[in-house]
């Protein structure tokens, strides 16, 4: 058996329809190209970066793959809600909801934000949009009797990193952690909840990573190297698929086995 007939068997998702938030670079767009080359119906989402989401959809396009593409600012609560019901409403429906969307506070303009601010954006995007979305959406899904949503956590949220953007982030991501695994009770039997906590991933930040953080990347990583986006993506084709339709509740590091 071929290597691309073995990838069309495994977690194979044709036939269903996926939206992922914050899809227009890193790891939103390795979910959006993985989900994709499994059969899905992509939704993909920015804020700003247009032009950036167009191409990913023309590629997608291009390869004789269905994608929509929608614009929203998470930041405004009415704007979140209304996007929700654009994408249901254009997609027909949605099997696989992912809120990858998240601030981010290293590369951008807001890393010169005081930390108050910082931390009032992570928790209106991080937190309180990917809470309205999943209740949202869960509830649309358990209308129609199967679902699956999928947040974004982080594999330090709770062990505790040194300084205010590790502060800062174990704030929110322990919010989704927890709140998801909640959801998964609340939405239970009808739909899925699951979390995945990515570790060190060599997205932007990590592509421009000081020899220090480099070495300690290493040092506190068992496998020794840094995670790819693609790692992510195909850890939420599974938990997307029929293959963990057991599964619901649950928040899987990505972390190459690091346990500091």
């Amino acid at each position: 058996m071929t290597s691309q007939a073995q990838n069309s068997l495994f977690c194979n998702l044709n036939g269903l329809k996926a939206m992922v938030t914050g899809s227009s670079s890193g790891i939103g767009k390795a979910i959006a190209l993985e989900l994709s080359s499994a059969g899905a119906v992509v939704g993909l989402h920015t804020r700003q970066a247009v032009n950036a989401m167009e191409q990913i959809r023309n590629e997608l396009v291009a390869r004789g793959a269905e994608s929509h593409s929608f614009q929203a600012d998470l930041r405004n609560i009415d704007a979140t809600l209304s996007f929700s019901a654009q994408a249901w409403d254009t997609l027909g429906g949605i099997d696989i909801w992912v809120n990858n969307a998240g601030v981010d506070l290293l590369t951008t303009d807001e890393a010169k934000l005081p930390a108050v601010s910082k931390l009032d954006l992570l928790h209106a995007v991080d937190v309180r949009a990917t809470y309205a979305l999943s209740r949202e959406v869960a509830g649309r899904m358990r209308a129609r009797g199967r679902g699956c949503i999928i947040n974004i956590g982080w594999d330090q949220a709770d062990r505790g990193m040194e300084g205010e953007s590790g502060e800062l982030f174990a704030s929110a991501k322990n919010a989704v952690m927890g709140f998801t695994r909640s959801l998964a009770v609340t939405f239970a039997p009808e739909v899925r909840f699951n979390c995945v906590a990515p570790g060190w991933i060599k997205t932007a930040w990590g592509e421009t990573a000081s020899p220090a953080w480099q070495e300690r990347v290493m040092r506190e990583t068992p496998l020794k190297r840094w995670g790819l986006p693609e790692d992510i993506a195909r850890t939420i084709r599974f938990l997307a698929s029929p293959e963990a339709s057991f599964i619901t509740g649950q928040v899987i590091n990505v972390n190459g086995g690091a346990v500091r």
